[in-house]
Formats: structure tokens, sequence, C-alpha cells
């Protein structure tokens, strides 16, 4: 007999006859699957519960934060009962808000005639004029997009309701937006041959914009004016350039 035969009583190999087939692993079950159904069912609907109010949740805080609208208009007390005090919310969604007005910066002229006497130019929309040169244009330069009006924002940030300077900024800003209109006004040859522009007053137009037509909000269409005092143009050019350039940065930093 071999020395390594199992003998008689040995069980079967697996490949002889009699041998029983080998079992499969047992899969083990884990998570949700590893419960009884009846445990199962109960962590669905906790799960659901779940979903539903950070639902709700994100959707209350985005109605409070969100600039007034019809919806919180008509069920703002329904969603201040629900933020406050718990989840109350110091900030906005937009910050500033939307504009829903449309400002325009016009200036005019008086103008020293080459025959010795003086004429008053009208109103000229240097806003319209930017608009003008934007629309339709896929590459709009930074000057016709963000110069004039960061002027005139940078103004009224540093100016009070009766157009007084609030500290030096205000002086700043001054100079800035007297620049860019004068700038303006001589490449439009406003003066004419022989004529020189001696004073420039400059006002802002300022119109709401429509509300939609399924919006019951009922706003003016009248034009609101703020019309600023007579300036007269600085005989130093090269110091207001200078000068200028100051307030460029200056007014990129109020926005």
């Amino acid at each position: 007999m071999d020395a390594y035969d199992g003998g008689s009583k040995a069980p079967p190999g697996p490949d002889e006859p009699g041998a029983a087939p080998p079992s499969p692993p047992a899969e083990g079950r884990t998570g949700i699957a590893g419960l009884s159904l009846p445990y199962q069912i109960g962590v669905a609907v906790a799960l659901a519960v779940v979903a539903v109010l950070v639902c709700v949740q994100v959707g209350m805080v985005f109605l409070h934060v969100a600039p007034s609208n019809t919806v919180t208009k008509r069920h703002g007390g329904a969603i201040d009962d629900w933020i406050y005090p718990e989840f109350e919310q110091n900030w906005k969604l937009f910050a500033p808000n939307p504009l829903q007005q449309n400002i325009a910066v016009q200036v005019r002229a008086q103008v020293a005639t080459g025959d010795g006497g003086t004429r008053t130019t009208g109103w000229f929309d240097l806003s319209a004029q930017d608009g003008r040169a934007i629309d339709g244009n896929l590459l709009p330069s930074h000057t016709q997009q963000n110069e004039l009006r960061r002027a005139w924002d940078f103004f009224v940030a540093t100016h009070d309701g009766q157009n007084r300077p609030v500290g030096l900024r205000g002086s700043l800003s001054e100079t800035y937006l007297r620049r860019i209109v004068t700038l303006r006004l001589e490449r439009d040859d406003v003066a004419g041959k022989g004529g020189a522009v001696e004073l420039v007053q400059i006002r802002s137009r300022t119109t709401n914009v429509k509300p939609p037509k399924w919006s019951d909000e009922k706003v003016s269409d009248r034009p609101v004016y703020r019309v600023l005092p007579w300036w007269s143009l600085p005989k130093n050019s090269e110091t207001t350039v200078t000068t200028v350039a100051g307030a460029d940065r200056a007014a990129g930093s109020v926005q």
C-alpha cells in the first residue's frame, strides 16, 4: 500500500465517484439590504422624509434671500415663519440686487464761438452712445461697457443728495467725471471750428424698468433727473490726466 494512501476509510476526492459537489460561497448582505423587510421599509420612509425636508429647506432659504418677487409677496409670512429665528440669513442672493432702473448720463456744454459769442448745446446722451456701440458688438471695449457707468457710480457714492462732495474722494470723482465728458465732447467736435468748450453740465435720467406682463406691480414710467451744477474746465490738462488716472483706480475700487 502506498505510504500516502489515505486507506479505505478516507473520504473520496472531488474528482472521484461519490464525491459531493462543492457548496457555493455565502453572499454577505450589508447596508439596508441586510435588514429585515419591516426595517427596510422604515429606513426608506425615513430617508424620503429627510429628502423632502431638505428640499423644503433649500427652497425656503432661496426664496428668503432672493429679491422680492411674486411668490415672496404672496407667501412671505409662511417663508418668514419657516426661516425665523433658527435659519435667519443676513445675506442676499444678489449683491447688489439686479438693476430695476435704467440710468442714462447726459451732458451739455457752453461753447465760446470763434466770433466772440457763446452758445449752449443741447443734451448729449452719452449712455445711449455707449449702448449703440455695444449693441451687436461681439467684443465691446471695456471703455464702452464700464467707464461712464463706473464714473457716475463713483460720483453718486461720494456725494450727498445736494451734489456736495463727501470727503476727499468726492473731489476726485468730480475730476474723473468731468474729464470723461470733456473727452467725449471733444471727440464729437462739439465746439466746432474756432470754438472752445468753457463749461459743462451733467445730469442723469433715471427710468424704471417695466415689470413683466404677468406681474401686478405698478411702477411710474416718468423719468427722474438729477442735474449737477455747471463745471468749468481746468486749464492744465496734463495735471488733470494724472489726477484722472488715480480716479480710475478709485472708481474701480467702489464696484
